[in-house]
């Protein structure tokens, strides 16, 4: 059984049309969805609602974060920018977060559902539990938004789980690009292990100067404790699942988290318009059974999930299934409506391997 938490104000967050992420082109007849759109989350809840695996899914209430609970890992001052941002109408926050006024609401209960789904694991409610919640978070640093991201939910979760006396947290994110806004909350902590899959991509911009190369391993005590595995693009099934084995499971395996949490993202999938890899519902389902494997073995099963990214509006509600499928560790139920593109599962292994040097002075690999 998992405990799916959802708060409604997840839909106040108006993000708008344009030419993708750009203003709206006077060329189109018809402008795109901004891609973090209320959509692709309404599909999400319907196909967990209406699919095969309803029956294995708890429906519980979300709520909203406190500002104090907001600043256990943002800065005060930021905290107040955005609030007051969002109550002046909005606007851009970063070149590709456009807010309005009732985003205030749909952060807060993005980062409160998230908490209370951890609290559900933590209170012995549930071994299992899934946030469903937007805006995303894994892009926001303390003091910047980033990304579609204005608060890092799982972040705040696992800095909770500390203060409740949970002795270590493991944070993997499968999103297709960097957790950078996780990496700088726990950059210089050892109790906190950040794990990152991603596509190769670099430093995007002022808002994202980190690289997510595996270079990147944590500053003072926190040094080898964060891990970027950065795979380049194209990369499908095959490379993600031997990057999980060779080096994912091999590290979290040596840290023996007591409580496992997942940015759950599933814009790795082979349509989605903001990535370039080649993910499919298979291959999220494998994600989401390694996973299974790792919270049995190390943290008594205790495994919470908060949605990330995901853009293609129909595919990636297919994959989310998929996921939590693997994580109940179920079939699926429901045939891959799309996937085709061919795998080379030894497409990442230099990528891998560059990895696996880079950690051998913290973790053996």
């Amino acid at each position: 059984m998992i405990d799916l938490f959802w708060h409604d104000d997840a839909l106040r967050h108006d993000t708008g049309s344009g030419l993708f992420e750009q203003p709206p082109s006077p060329l189109l007849a018809e402008q795109e969805l901004h891609p973090e759109n209320a959509v692709r989350i309404r599909n999400m809840k319907a196909v967990l609602e209406r699919g095969p695996l309803a029956e294995r899914i708890r429906r519980r209430e979300g709520r909203h974060a406190t500002v104090a609970e907001l600043e256990l890992v943002h800065d005060p001052a930021y905290v107040e920018s955005i609030r007051r941002f969002c109550r002046d109408g909005g606007g851009i926050v970063t070149w590709s977060t456009p807010v309005g006024e009732g985003s205030w609401d749909a952060a807060l209960a993005a980062a409160g559902t998230t908490l209370a789904a951890c609290e559900a694991v933590l209170g012995g409610e549930t071994d299992v539990a899934y946030a469903l919640v937007r805006p995303p978070g894994h892009h926001a640093q303390p003091a910047q938004a980033d990304g579609y991201c204005l608060f890092s939910n799982v972040a705040l979760a696992a800095e909770c789980a500390r203060r409740s006396g949970v002795d270590r947290v493991a944070i993997l994110d499968w999103d297709v690009h960097h957790g950078n806004g996780t990496q700088e909350c726990f950059y210089d902590r050892d109790d906190v292990l950040t794990v990152s899959l991603h596509m190769r991509h670099g430093a995007w911009s002022d808002a994202h100067p980190q690289t997510g190369a595996p270079d990147e391993v944590g500053r003072g005590v926190g040094e080898g404790f964060n891990v970027n595995v950065e795979l380049p693009p194209g990369t499908g099934d095959g490379g993600y699942l031997r990057a999980f084995e060779q080096v994912v499971a091999p590290v979290v395996g040596a840290f023996g988290p007591s409580l496992i949490l997942v940015a759950c993202g599933q814009d790795a999938n082979q349509f989605d318009p903001n990535g370039r890899q080649c993910v499919s519902m298979e291959g999220f389902r494998r994600l989401g059974e390694a996973t299974r494997a790792l919270a049995a073995e190390h943290s008594g099963g205790r495994t919470v999930l908060a949605q990330e990214g995901g853009y293609a509006r129909s595919y990636s509600a297919y994959c989310l299934h998929a996921t939590l499928a693997g994580v109940l560790g179920v079939e699926p139920g429901l045939d891959d409506p799309c996937a085709y593109l061919p795998d080379d599962p030894g497409h990442a292994d230099a990528a891998i391997a560059s990895v696996q040097e880079a950690l051998r002075p913290y973790w053996s690999l």
